[in-house]
C-alpha cells in the first residue's frame, strides 16, 4: 500500500531525495508501483524513499532520472550532494538518523562505548580526535551533529530509551579523566530521567553474547529497525528476521544486566572511585 507520511524536505538529505521524488513522480501522473516497475524496484521500497525510511542508492537514482526525464537529471545530483552533505554524520548513517527521530523507543547495547546518543561533547570529541576522522572546524561539526542528536528527547512525546552498557566501558579511559568523571556523571543522571532505563552488564559476567559487537533498535509505527556497527561502517536494516534476532539479544542482555538502582549507583561509584 503506497506510504503518505508527510515529510519535512529540510529534516535530512532523504527527507529532501524522498520529497522531491514524491513531486515528480506524482507530476508525472504514475503511482509508486508503476514508478518502481520502470526503475527495477518495488512499489515498497519507492515508498520508502519518499517517506525517508530508506535511503536510495546510486543506481535507484539513476534510473529515476531515466524514467522521470522531466525532472531533468535532478534525482543524480541530489543523490551526489546527500553523499557530501552529511550534516555532522556520515551519509550511511543518514537512514538510522531518520529512524532515531521517528522512533517511538530505542534500545541500544554497547560493549566498548558509551551509546553516541547519551555521550558529553567532551567525550565525543576525545574519540573523534582518536578516531582521526577530522581537525578544526570539521571536528566541532562531527561533535556538534552527535549532540544534537539528542533533541529528540525534547520533543512533546519524546521516545523512551533504554540503553545496556558492559561494564568495561565505565572503566576504559577516553580522554582522561576529567572527561571520564562528567561522563559518568551525565550518565548517571540520564537514568534518572523518566522513561529512561540505563543498566550495566557486570564484570563477573564474563564471556557473554553481547561481546559479538554492538547495536541498536528503533521502534517506529509497531516495526523494528536495527542498527549494527561494523569497523568499517554501519549497516541499518528492517528484515523482520535480523530485527527478532537481536531483540532477542537485546532481552538476554537486559537479563544478565544490574537492576536499574544498582547499575546508577555503579556507574556513579565508578565515577568517584576512578576518575577523580
Amino acid at each position: 500500500m503506497p506510504l503518505t507520511r508527510v515529510l519535512d524536505p529540510g529534516a535530512s538529505p532523504l527527507a529532501f531525495f524522498g520529497s522531491e521524488l514524491r513531486l515528480a513522480r506524482t507530476a508525472a501522473g504514475i503511482s509508486q508501483e508503476q514508478l518502481g516497475q520502470r526503475i527495477g524496484y518495488s512499489a515498497a521500497q519507492v515508498g520508502k524513499v519518499e517517506t525517508g525510511e530508506r535511503a536510495p542508492s546510486q543506481d535507484f537514482a539513476r534510473n529515476c532520472d531515466q524514467a522521470l526525464p522531466g525532472a531533468g537529471g535532478l534525482f543524480t545530483r541530489i543523490f551526489a550532494l546527500t553523499q557530501r552533505w552529511e550534516g555532522g554524520y556520515p551519509s550511511w548513517f543518514a537512514e538510522w538518523i531518520e529512524a532515531e527521530r521517528r522512533a517511538e523507543s530505542l534500545c541500544w547495547w554497547e560493549p566498548l562505548l558509551v551509546p553516541g546518543l547519551v555521550q558529553t561533547a567532551d567525550y565525543a570529541r576525545a574519540l573523534f580526535e582518536a578516531w582521526r576522522l577530522a581537525g578544526g572546524d570539521e571536528l566541532d561539526r562531527l561533535v556538534s551533529g552527535r549532540v544534537e542528536r539528542q533533541s529528540i528527547f525534547d520533543r512533546p512525546q519524546a521516545p523512551s530509551l533504554w540503553v545496556i552498557i558492559d561494564e568495561g566501558v565505565l572503566r576504559r579511559c577516553i580522554g582522561g579523566g576529567k572527561i571520564m568523571y562528567d561522563q559518568l556523571t551525565c550518565l548517571a543522571e540520564w537514568a534518572d530521567r523518566p522513561n529512561t532505563t540505563i543498566q550495566v552488564v557486570p564484570a563477573e559476567v564474563g564471556a557473554h553474547v553481547g561481546l559479538l559487537g554492538a547495536f541498536a533498535i528503533a521502534s517506529v509505527d509497531g516495526a523494528g529497525i536495527v542498527y549494527m556497527e561494523s569497523p568499517d561502517q554501519g549497516h541499518t536494516t528492517n528484515t523482520p528476521s535480523v530485527v527478532a534476532k537481536v531483540s532477542a539479544t537485546f532481552d538476554i542482555l537486559r537479563a544478565e544486566a544490574l537492576p536499574r538502582a544498582t547499575s546508577r549507583d555503579l556507574i556513579r561509584r565508578v565515577a568517584e572511585q576512578q576518575w577523580t
